[in-house]
């Protein structure tokens, strides 16, 4: 009998990009989040998901989760997030785009689950889906703490790829496009910055509406198609010198 050929592995990559009421996360507000679907063999789009989320309060993490505030009385009674003007002026975003435009903490965070179920395309461990993004930790660090105020972490580590640190935490797989552009372009002096719209300008890439979280996904996962797309066709090394082991021992137990 015919040994049975193994099934293909389809692995995917989510892109995921905030932008946020401040630089931290642990008192900074999430105030928009994209994410885009990729298999990582043709880099084709599977699925798209872009929000505003509406203003909401601090939480003392392992406490009873509140309801999300719906007026301004009830915004003033509570301790809002950090909603810093300069961070929303650097992403063009205003309060009263957030309160007329943005939905509920708590359906975001469904929402991040649904999605990486949905664009897990092969079974097991290894089919779970990677995150990639421009300087993805800051990302990350928003994201935990959407999981966490929304009483969703068990699902994360279910869904996402990932492991557990010393400490117990789950730390979500990840590709950081700024490594990828180093590896590219680290031979090349007149490249003295890994900013997203510099390394997209410098790889031909189009970013229209930079600090938009939909475009800079668009143009972060383009930074991963240009890239993987030439080491797929490097037919020679090149420069590139290969280092060769060299022997640690005489002689070598068998």
């Amino acid at each position: 009998m015919a040994t049975p050929k193994a099934e293909p592995k389809i692995y995917t990559g989510i892109g995921l990009d905030f932008e946020t009421g401040s630089l931290d996360c642990t008192s900074g507000a999430c105030t928009q989040l994209a994410m885009q679907a990729v298999r990582l063999d043709t880099w084709e789009q599977t699925d798209r998901y872009v929000q505003y989320i509406y203003p909401y309060e601090k939480q003392d993490i392992g406490g009873a989760r509140r309801k999300v505030l719906r007026n301004r009385h009830e915004q003033e009674e509570r301790t809002l997030m950090d909603y810093q003007p300069e961070a929303l002026n650097y992403s063009g975003i205003s309060m009263e785009q957030l309160e007329r435009q943005g939905v509920d903490l708590k359906q975001v965070g469904e929402s991040v689950i649904a999605f990486a179920r949905k664009n897990t395309l092969s079974k097991g461990h290894q089919g779970k889906p990677i995150l990639i993004g421009q300087n993805i930790p800051f990302d990350i660090g928003f994201l935990q703490q959407l999981m966490n105020y929304t009483g969703q972490l068990k699902e994360f580590e279910k869904v996402f790829a990932g492991t557990k640190d010393f400490y117990g935490n789950f730390q979500p797989h990840y590709i950081d496009t700024i490594f990828i552009a180093r590896m590219a372009l680290a031979h090349d002096p007149s490249v003295t910055s890994y900013k997203l719209e510099l390394i997209a300008e410098r790889l031909g890439i189009e970013l229209d509406d930079a600090h938009d979280a939909d475009a800079d996904v668009t143009a972060t996962l383009n930074i991963g198609r240009v890239c993987s797309g030439r080491m797929r066709n490097m037919e020679s090394e090149g420069n590139i010198l290969i280092q060769k082991p060299e022997k640690s021992r005489q002689y070598f137990k068998i």
